[in-house]
């Protein structure tokens, strides 16, 4: 087994620069009481919650509205992210999959905490968890209906586990009633959790 855990080291090494140097100010500047830690959670929130899923929202609310880069998507994820010009370097070999009425996807790493942070933003503190990562693939249906989600009986659900080669963003089913919208009304909806396969666009 010793080759399966050289294969997931990455965790420790592959924190971004960004993610390492927004640790390190936190640390600092908590221990020196420059700033209050409920300030901190809400520069982090604005990382995990803001910063990040907004580039993969607007994938998704692009992949909606424009058919060709849809087709660009699901067919290499990575090379049409790069084409939006907002994302640095998205995980090497992004892949989206695309939920439809027959089939819902969740992303789950069971090994590692590979996460494509630079569309969805930073992991949410359970994504990590040992129950999710071993639940999710036993138990898919019961990890979502624990989040508030629940599926037609006849939804297949696929469970992705992420590598440190393969990352993957969920495109989510449009919800009915956006007709017309411009891709920053839809980017407004799609959630980080939609974009794991956790969670669903907020209804209009």
């Amino acid at each position: 087994m010793a080759h399966d855990h050289h294969d997931h080291d990455h965790e420790h090494s592959e924190l971004s620069d960004t993610q390492l140097r927004v640790r390190a100010l936190e640390t600092v500047l908590s221990e020196k009481g420059y700033i209050d830690p409920k300030a901190l959670d809400a520069i982090v929130e604005a990382y995990e919650t803001k910063i990040g899923p907004r580039n993969g929202a607007a994938v998704v609310a692009k992949a909606w509205t424009d058919p060709a880069f849809k087709a660009a998507l699901l067919e290499d994820a990575s090379k049409a992210v790069a084409t939006l010009g907002h994302v640095s370097r998205v995980g090497d070999h992004l892949v989206a999959v695309e939920n439809t009425p027959a089939t819902h996807n969740m992303v789950v790493c069971t090994l590692c905490s590979c996460y494509p942070w630079e569309v969805l933003g930073l992991p949410p503190i359970w994504y990590k968890s040992a129950p999710y990562r071993s639940r999710v693939v036993k138990d898919p249906r019961g990890v979502l209906a624990d989040f508030g989600m629940t599926l037609p009986k006849e939804t297949e659900i696929r469970v992705w586990d992420s590598t440190a080669e393969t990352r993957f963003i969920v495109l989510p089913m449009r919800p009915a009633g956006t007709d017309g919208w411009s891709e920053e009304q839809l980017a407004e909806i799609v959630t980080r959790d939609s974009m794991i396969g956790t969670g669903q666009p907020k209804k209009p």
